[in-house]
Order: structure tokens, then C-alpha cells, then sequence
């Protein structure tokens, strides 16, 4: 099963993530199937490929529950989409 999660990159007290889509059973950060966007909560930037977020939504991809608040918090809901 495919979920969509953050990947962290960046140094030690400046993070940043990557929005990958990922197989459940991989580690946090392990080998992604894709990149979708990227997140930065010190600069509070952030940059998501919608269509391809659409594509995953439309096909039944879930996110994980920091992704989910996130999305929420942006407007970018699953019902926005389908």
C-alpha cells in the first residue's frame, strides 16, 4: 500500500521535507517512488506538484497523519480533489 509522507532533509535545527509517495512497509526514509513537493516549516515555504497529488488522491493513496494536518491546514484535502 502507497502512502504519502514527509522525507526530512536538511541540517540538524534547519529541516526541511520532501512530499514522497512511499510503500507503507519502507522506513521514513527509505526509497521513494516519487517526489511531489517539498515543505520548509523554518522558512514556512512549500512548493506540491497538484496534479500529481490529484493522481494519487484518485487513485486511493493515503496520507499519513502529519501529511493529512498539513494538506488540511494548505486547503489541499482529498475532497478538494475528487
Amino acid at each position: 500500500m502507497l502512502k504519502l509522507r514527509l522525507k526530512k532533509v536538511g541540517k540538524r535545527y534547519f529541516p526541511s521535507y520532501k512530499l514522497v509517495v512511499i510503500n507503507s512497509k519502507q522506513k521514513q526514509n527509505g526509497k521513494q517512488i516519487n517526489i511531489v513537493g517539498y515543505y520548509n516549516p523554518f522558512l514556512k515555504t512549500y512548493k506540491f506538484n497538484v496534479n500529481n497529488i490529484y493522481k494519487y488522491f484518485y487513485n486511493g493513496i493515503k496520507p499519513n497523519k502529519k501529511v493529512f494536518y498539513l494538506l488540511k491546514k494548505l486547503n489541499y484535502t482529498q475532497d478538494n480533489f475528487i
